[in-house]
C-alpha cells in the first residue's frame, strides 16, 4: 500500500522552505515586504517563505498578504504563519491608495483561466491592475510576475526564447501579459521606479501544474497530447526563492528575466517516465510541433545557481502523490493550448 499523501499544510511547508539564497537575499534587503495576490497558487507560498526566509535571518520585517479573499479561512491561515492579511479589490483605485507603503512588492496578481469567455475582465485585471498598483508603489522595488507566454513559439531544435526575444501578441491573455508588462514600463521611466519582469513559465508542484496534467492522463490511460512538443518547469519552491532573490535586481530601465528550469523537456519523454513508474505505457495523440512556447533561463541560473528539485525528482513525487490519491487543486494548466484561448 502507498503511503497516505501529505496534506495540504506539509505541501506548503515543503514549497515554503527558504533555500540558502532567498534567507541571504532578505538579509540586503530593508523595509517592510508586501505580496499582491497573496490568495493565488504561488502567492501563499511566495509570502510564507519571505517570512520564514526573515525569522531564519533574525529580521523583523513584516510582511503582508494582499487578495480580495474570496476564502475567508484563508486570513486565519496566513496569520497562522506570521502573513499580515489585508483585504483589498487591486481594481479599485480608493482600496489600492490605503494600502501601507513599503519597500520590497511582489506582484503576482492577475489573470489568465477564464480569458477566452471574459477577455475584458482579463484586460483589466493585467492591465488597469497594474497602472493603479505602479503609481501606488512608485517607490518600492517591485518584482512584476509574468509569463513566457509573451514570447512567439521559437524552434524547438534550439534553447528557446531569450529575453531579447521580441514579444508576440498570441492570444487575448498573452496580450494582456504584454500589456501588463508595458504599463508597469511606462510608470517605471515616468517614476524611476526599479522593477524587474519575472518572465515565469511551469511552476509545479504536488497539487498542480503540467507534470500532474500529464500523471493523471497516464494514471488513467487517457491520451497526452504531444503536440508542443517542449516546455520548461521548475519547482514551485524554486520559483518563489527566486522571485524574493530578484528584488536584489531590480532595475530602471526593468530588468527582462526568464525564470525555469535548465532542462527543455519533450512531453513525450514525460509521460514515458510516468509510465514506466506505474508500469503501464502511456497513449499518445497529436503530432510533435517544431516550435512551442519555451524559454532560454541561463541568465536566472546564472544569478542564482542550481534549482534544488530535479525533473526526476519532481515527476516521482508526483507520481507517488497521484497513486496515494492526493487531493488536487482541480486547475488545468492546458498545456497543450496553441491558440493562446485559456
Amino acid at each position: 500500500m502507498p503511503n497516505p499523501p501529505l496534506n495540504d499544510h506539509d505541501i506548503e511547508q515543503l514549497l515554503s522552505q527558504p533555500t540558502a539564497g532567498a534567507i541571504d537575499a532578505v538579509k540586503q534587503l530593508d523595509g517592510d515586504f508586501m505580496v499582491l495576490g497573496v490568495g493565488g497558487k504561488m502567492g501563499t507560498t511566495t509570502a510564507v517563505m519571505l517570512r520564514r526566509a526573515l525569522d531564519a535571518a533574525g529580521k523583523k520585517a513584516k510582511v503582508y498578504g494582499v487578495s480580495r479573499f474570496s476564502r475567508p479561512e484563508a486570513k486565519a491561515e496566513l496569520e497562522a504563519c506570521g502573513i499580515l492579511p489585508l483585504s483589498c479589490d487591486l481594481a479599485d483605485a480608493t482600496q489600492v491608495a490605503k494600502l501601507p507603503e513599503v519597500a520590497n512588492v511582489e506582484y503576482l496578481a492577475g489573470q489568465k483561466f477564464g480569458t477566452d469567455s471574459a477577455p475584458d475582465e482579463t484586460w483589466i485585471q493585467n492591465t488597469v491592475v497594474p497602472s493603479l498598483v505602479a503609481q501606488k508603489f512608485r517607490a518600492s522595488r517591485i518584482v512584476v510576475f509574468s509569463t513566457g507566454c509573451v514570447y512567439p513559439f521559437t524552434p524547438v531544435t534550439g534553447r528557446g526564447a531569450l529575453e531579447t526575444t521580441p514579444v508576440a501578441f498570441m492570444g487575448e491573455y498573452a496580450s494582456t501579459c504584454v500589456g501588463r508588462e508595458r504599463v508597469f514600463t511606462h510608470y517605471s521611466r515616468k517614476f524611476g521606479t526599479k522593477q524587474l519582469m519575472y518572465r515565469l513559465n511551469y511552476a509545479v508542484e504536488l497539487r498542480y501544474g503540467v507534470l500532474v496534467d500529464i500523471g493523471q492522463r497516464v494514471l488513467a490511460g487517457e491520451p497526452v497530447d504531444i503536440t508542443m512538443n517542449v516546455f520548461n518547469l521548475i519547482w514551485q519552491g524554486d520559483a518563489c526563492a527566486r522571485a524574493i532573490q530578484c528584488l536584489l535586481h531590480v532595475s530602471n530601465p526593468p530588468k527582462l528575466l526568464n525564470v525555469t528550469g535548465p532542462d527543455k523537456i519533450t512531453l513525450r519523454e514525460v509521460a514515458e517516465r510516468f509510465g514506466k513508474l506505474y508500469g503501464r505505457a502511456p497513449v499518445f495523440t497529436g503530432t510533435p510541433a517544431d516550435a512551442a512556447w519555451h524559454s532560454d533561463a541561463t541568465e536566472s541560473i546564472r544569478l542564482f545557481g542550481p534549482v534544488t528539485k530535479s525533473l526526476d525528482e519532481m515527476i516521482a513525487m508526483v507520481a507517488d502523490y497521484l497513486q496515494a490519491g492526493g487531493k488536487l487543486l482541480g486547475k488545468p494548466t492546458h498545456f497543450e493550448t496553441r491558440d493562446g484561448k485559456f
